[in-house]
């Protein structure tokens, strides 16, 4: 059983936490984030220790013990989202395979007869290292980085969505830390029968 949800959240000096309501809301030098906490879980701020505390009155209920782990999990994530951000690395593989920035927007090239376009939501920025691959075994490289971690996740997982490692020859788009399980080609015999 999972104690993550009794640890209290340390608050650095630069950021800020304000609670009206339900509505949690954190600030620091990277911007400001918001959320609605469900009625079941109470949040404390301690401003004299810098701590938050999230607490569950019902511990016998087991929507209540879910939703205190996720709550906890959630404002912590904002918490180190305002203060340092998160960046997710990743790459792209396959002979021609490209990206790149246009207004607003990441376009892809990656193996169908046209470019498929993924607007880049508001929050998120785009850092291209390497924008084209070369040859099978060096990948067109992107960063990308935000304060939510949430929709960071979503936006990464929308970008690999689009051409997903396949388990051949390992083309398409990947996360910079996944391992792609390769399979073996057909096997050709010699001979006659």
């Amino acid at each position: 059983m999972s104690r993550i949800d009794k640890k209290t959240i340390a608050v650095l000096e630069a950021v800020t936490v304000e609670l009206k309501g339900l509505c949690v809301k954190v600030s620091g030098p990277l911007g400001s984030l918001q959320m609605d906490c469900h009625p079941r879980i109470k949040v404390k701020i301690d401003k004299a220790d810098g701590k938050i505390l999230v607490e569950n009155e019902d511990t016998q209920d087991r929507q209540a013990k879910q939703l205190h782990g996720t709550m906890r999990a959630l404002i912590a994530n904002m918490v180190a989202g305002v203060s340092k951000g998160f960046e997710k690395k990743m790459e792209l593989y396959g002979t021609g395979y490209n990206v790149k920035e246009q207004s607003g927007k990441l376009v892809f090239q990656a193996g169908f007869c046209h470019p498929v376009e993924l607007p880049i939501p508001k929050g998120i920025k785009v850092n291209i290292e390497v924008a084209a691959t070369r040859g099978n075994d060096v990948p067109a490289r992107f960063t990308v980085a935000g304060i939510d971690k949430c929709l960071l996740g979503q936006f990464a997982a929308d970008i690999r969505a689009i051409r997903p490692p396949e388990p051949y020859k390992g083309k398409g788009i990947r996360y910079a830390d996944e391992h792609v399980r390769r399979k073996v080609g057909k096997a050709f015999t010699s001979g006659t029968v």
